[in-house]
Formats: C-alpha cells, sequence, structure tokens
C-alpha cells in the first residue's frame, strides 16, 4: 500500500515537473505514454516514475 501512494505522489510531481524533466530525458523511455487529446498532450511516465522511485529508495536507504 505504501508503495502505491508513493507511486501516486510520485506520478503528481513528475507531471507537474513535465517540462523540465522532458529536458533531461524523462517521459521518453519506454512505458512512459504520452497522447494529445485536442490541444491538450497528456503524459503518463510509468516507467520513469517506477526508475526515480527506486533511486529514491536507494538514496533513503544510504541516508
Amino acid at each position: 500500500m505504501r508503495f502505491l501512494v508513493t507511486l501516486f505522489i510520485a506520478l503528481i510531481i513528475l507531471s507537474a515537473l513535465q517540462p523540465w524533466l522532458s529536458k533531461l530525458g524523462v517521459g521518453r523511455m519506454p512505458g512512459d505514454l504520452r497522447f494529445r487529446i485536442g490541444k491538450r498532450e497528456f503524459l503518463l511516465p510509468f516507467t520513469s516514475t517506477l526508475v526515480l522511485t527506486m533511486l529514491m529508495f536507494l538514496i533513503a536507504k544510504l541516508i
């Protein structure tokens, strides 16, 4: 349950920071979904979220 909450929070943060993070390559990994509805573009960075969550977990374990 805690993992799902962390995943949801990471999705919200990544969606908010998407323009800045796209310059770093986040959102372009296989498994990240990007689609347009009308003039609006939606990004669901599933793979990027998992990678960044694992990275944060490893950093937290080291600290």
